[in-house]
């Protein structure tokens, strides 16, 4: 049983740190802000949370998953306001 909850959280962190890795491609490689932007806040949010979801078999008790699953929805609620108000600004100094 073991050797399979390693091999679970290998597999999520690995992808999470995939998704990391593509969101910084996105943001060196296209071409415009709002492109940027996009492709950074969806490979991140997804990315951390396959790390996170590959943390939950690694806690030590309840309390620490709990404590994973609101970091990272206070990530994902953050990351989601802060691109929503980055990209409005950006739309409307286009205009």
């Amino acid at each position: 049983m073991i050797p399979l909850v390693d091999l679970f959280s290998l597999c999520a962190i690995g992808a999470g740190v995939f998704f990391f890795f593509a969101g910084t491609v996105g943001l060196l490689r296209f071409p415009d802000s709002l492109t940027r932007l996009h492709a950074l806040a969806k490979a991140d949010n997804l990315g951390l949370g396959l790390v996170a979801l590959g943390l939950l078999p690694r806690a030590d008790s309840a309390l620490a998953a709990f404590k994973l699953i609101v970091i990272w929805a206070l990530v994902l609620l953050s990351g989601a306001s802060t691109a929503q108000l980055i990209g409005r600004a950006l739309r409307r100094g286009r205009k």
